[in-house]
């Protein structure tokens, strides 16, 4: 052990500076996703954009992330990952992150055609979407890796904090750098390519601090010998009839359900939230913005104490339930609520933020206790395709109901009755997160074996 005292992860500044240049390209992964999430209302009027699309063209543009994952990218290059390692793997996916990302900007700034601007920046947010879901993924080995018995909770309880103040940026910054134009005026090129500019260029540091990470992880390794590749004994590796041991277990289904639902009710409501708030309640552009920001910022502050919570007392479970009910009556005050009255938002946007932070903090740590742990990489994967196939779907589906529904620009009616239509979405998904909740604690109690409500320590 002597001799691993002067190694680089054990230097304090050292981890910190492993940690800085990791949480970066995530910072900047989670800003470009949603750099028009708050910009949503402009879809709603082509006309007056001079990129021509409209709000079925914006979900569609939006399901471009998951394409790739769910067509097999997330599994084959998990597999990827564990074959050559980190550095390698890591990389390249770091870089397709920021050469989709390049060609998402291109296309939305070179003055094509609709249709053809559409199908490049679709292709675009393919390549940024994978690349950015197995960044993630090398992001959290390497964090591990590096503080591996030294703080590593609080690692990733601050790189997930540093990644979704990246949502949360995006949201409050995209209105001031794209500001509001009277009716009749024409968003250019110009205006509406500024948070993608600025997401690169975040994104470009991203890289370069990723660079910088390599080269610590590579000189940690020659000192100590290690590889960041995964050696995996004979009986441990993948195998084909794995998905199936995976699939067959009913909790399993249970949670990768619960996940493809209640993510979709807060994720892909994020893309559509400020044109679903504007004309609900009344409020202006600056409210809803606000509003629309405020769901990642309750993450930041309630995620950690949610993860000790369910540790000290366990009943994972029961606050399954407990938070997917938060996200139904937070969609169903959204539908139902008086229209017009902002402080129904607030309610709302609160009950949404502490159902997103309770939900996972219960959900994610039940995984490994239904599924054997030479099994999990496979049966991470398989939650992510499936949560993906719903990222996937939903914004098609609800940019669709969009444009269906507003035929004449500035018809309050007719925005009205597109957002209900949509929320009707997220509610049907919030009954099916709270039915498969309650099938999970039937579950558990029948099998109390499985110690899914059992706390993490006594």
């Amino acid at each position: 052990m002597s001799t691993l005292k002067n190694t680089l992860r054990d230097s304090r500044w050292a981890r910190w500076l492993a940690l800085a240049c990791l949480v970066v390209p995530m910072f900047a992964s989670y800003f470009f996703d949603d750099m028009f999430s708050s910009l949503s209302e402009l879809f709603k009027n082509p006309e007056m954009l001079e990129l021509g699309w409209d709000m079925a063209d914006y979900g569609f543009y939006a399901s471009g992330y998951s394409f790739l994952c769910i067509w097999g990218g997330l599994i084959i290059c998990g597999a990827l990952l564990d074959k050559f390692g980190v550095r390698l793997v890591g990389s390249i996916f770091v870089g397709m992150m920021a050469g989709g990302a390049a060609l998402v900007t291109f296309a939305i700034s070179a003055g094509f055609k609709p249709d053809t601007s559409l199908t490049i920046a679709y292709i675009g947010c393919m390549l940024f979407g994978l690349g950015s879901e197995i960044a993630g993924v090398s992001v959290t080995r390497s964090i591990a890796k590096w503080f591996k018995g030294r703080n590593m909770a609080l690692a990733m309880g601050l790189q997930l904090a540093i990644a979704r103040f990246g949502t949360a940026t995006a949201i409050l910054i995209a209105p001031m750098i794209v500001a509001q134009k009277p009716a009749g005026e024409i968003y250019t090129l110009a205006d509406t390519n500024r948070p993608a500019l600025i997401g690169l260029a975040v994104l470009a540091v991203g890289v370069i601090l990723w660079a910088v990470f390599v080269a610590m992880d590579a000189g940690y390794d020659r000192q100590t010998g290690e590889t960041d590749k995964v050696e995996t004994a004979e009986e441990d590796k993948f195998r084909f009839s794995d998905i199936w041991r995976v699939l067959s277990n009913p909790r399993f289904l249970m949670i990768a359900i619960l996940c493809v639902t209640f993510y979709c009710c807060v994720i892909r409501f994020k893309k559509f939230g400020v044109s679903i708030l504007l004309p609900l309640f009344g409020v202006n552009l600056d409210i809803a913005t606000v509003l629309l920001a405020m769901i990642p910022f309750f993450t930041i502050l309630f995620t950690p104490l949610f993860g000790a919570l369910v540790d000290k007392v366990g009943k994972a479970t029961l606050w399954l339930i407990i938070g997917s009910a938060l996200v139904l009556a937070s969609h169903l005050i959204i539908t139902y609520a008086p229209q017009g009255v902002p402080v129904y938002a607030y309610i709302a946007i609160a009950l949404l933020g502490i159902g997103y932070s309770l939900v996972p903090s219960a959900m994610w740590p039940s995984v490994p206790k239904i599924i054997p742990e030479k099994n999990l990489g496979t049966a991470y994967s398989l939650i992510y395709w499936v949560q993906n196939l719903g990222m996937w779907a939903v914004p098609i589906y609800i940019g669709r109901i969009f444009t269906d529904t507003i035929t004449e620009a500035g018809n309050h009616a007719q925005e009205v009755q597109a957002a209900i239509s949509a929320e009707y979405i997220f509610i049907l998904l919030g009954i099916i997160a709270i039915g498969v909740s309650v099938m999970l604690l039937v579950s558990s109690r029948r099998h109390p074996e499985l110690r899914l409500d059992e706390p993490a320590r006594k």
